[in-house]
């Protein structure tokens, strides 16, 4: 290899892989190797892109992932992934993600990463939300590895996540998660659960604002916002007039054999009454749902509050906010459990199931941030035309 050939932004890698300094394969080479020299037949972060090549090209087990390999030997020798025409067994696959790679060491190096992807416009939305990997649940037990994500929707990005101990909850990570990020101008959203005074001031003190919904854990709030907006969502199904305090918006949205109408109701009156830290404004949102295959309607109200002032976010423009939040389901859960299998795989010795749902975040930020909103179809895709895979590792 001629180095004058390399960019300045380029490197060159032990096989031979030209890759650019802000790329994957730069990340996975500063992941520490923990084996012992003596037996070792590949480098750690040629493993690495093994794992995440196979599953970019649709497969998901370690089982899967050691037989498209084997099955492209002559193919990857060519492409200098593979130094010599043997490939890896699935127990190495196995071993790696089970005890050799640290899972706070590759979240931490990932979040830089995608930091450093992320795409800042004048508006930024952080959803945070938590979700269990099913397949790491022990026979006999009902908990397994549970993880909180925060999540940029419409990016695919998944800037920190961390695993909640199994004697704590989400409240107790959430505030960690987000000391990890700038908040400086960023919307973050989330669910009841993080409904919370202290991680409201934190976001405020941050230069962020807030968008939370309101349940029983804060009993007092959910009540308070219930009964002041009970007699305007009456007026509406009678016709009556609104209150000038109170602002409404409605929207309507057909598709998947559904149609959704969702009306809020939005007020600055409670401001005062709540001693909420930074709170400008709360809402109730009711979204009736008619549903063309069971022929029948689901109705459901949620309340909430926000920092954001009416100003910053007409009702129509928290309508859109809360969709937006809402995606994380489509986005990043769905995708991960049906399209990579996620809680399909059976993964609960060690960190497997961690590094698996680490590396899951990578195929679908890749994906999205080149273009491919079809997760399913690029991996069709690369399955046929692996250098393009390749590609999305190692540039930048």
């Amino acid at each position: 290899m001629n180095y004058t050939e390399l960019k300045p932004n380029q490197e060159i890698q032990a096989n031979g892989i030209i890759y650019d300094l802000k790329s994957l394969l730069a990340l996975f080479i500063r992941v520490t190797d923990t084996r012992k020299a003596k037996g070792k037949r590949y480098c750690l972060e040629i493993l690495l892109m093994l794992i995440l090549l196979a599953k970019l090209c649709g497969e998901n087990t370690p089982s899967g992932i050691a037989d498209w390999v084997a099955y492209r030997v002559d193919q990857l020798v060519e492409m200098k992934i593979l130094p010599k025409r043997k490939a890896p067994c699935h127990m190495t696959y196995r071993r790696l993600i089970q005890f050799i790679v640290s899972p706070d060491e590759l979240e931490r190096l990932l979040s830089e990463y995608h930091q450093a992807c992320l795409k800042k416009g004048s508006e930024i939305v952080f959803s945070m939300d938590g979700k269990t990997l099913k397949g790491t649940i022990p026979q006999g037990e009902s908990r397994g590895t549970h993880l909180l994500s925060l999540y940029v929707p419409g990016q695919g990005l998944v800037l920190v996540q961390a695993k909640v101990d199994r004697k704590e909850n989400e409240i107790v990570v959430a505030p960690t998660i987000l000391k990890q990020v700038s908040l400086e101008g960023v919307i973050v959203i989330a669910d009841a659960m993080h409904t919370q005074h202290e991680t409201s001031k934190q976001i405020i003190g941050a230069g962020g604002d807030y968008l939370w919904i309101a349940k029983g854990n804060q009993a007092r709030t959910h009540w308070a916002i219930e009964k002041l907006f009970v007699h305007e969502a009456c007026n509406v199904r009678d016709g009556a007039p609104l209150s000038k305090e109170i602002g409404v918006a409605m929207e309507v949205n057909k598709g998947h054999g559904r149609r959704e109408k969702r009306t809020i109701w939005v007020s600055a009156q409670l401001n005062d009454y709540l001693n909420w830290p930074g709170v400008a404004q709360v809402f109730r949102l009711e979204r009736l749902i008619w549903h063309e295959k069971l022929k029948g309607y689901t109705r459901e109200v949620v309340y909430g509050l926000t920092s954001l002032s009416a100003k910053e976010a007409s009702p129509k423009k928290l309508i859109s906010l809360l969709r937006r939040y809402w995606s994380i389901e489509n986005g990043l859960h769905y995708r991960r459990d049906v399209t990579l299998k996620e809680d399909a795989t059976r993964l609960s010795l060690g960190n497997s199931g961690h590094i698996m749902a680490i590396l899951n975040n990578v195929v679908i930020g890749l994906c999205m941030r080149n273009g491919y909103q079809n997760l399913a179809k690029a991996r069709r895709l690369f399955e046929a035309k692996p250098d393009l895979a390749l590609n999305l590792i190692c540039s930048a």
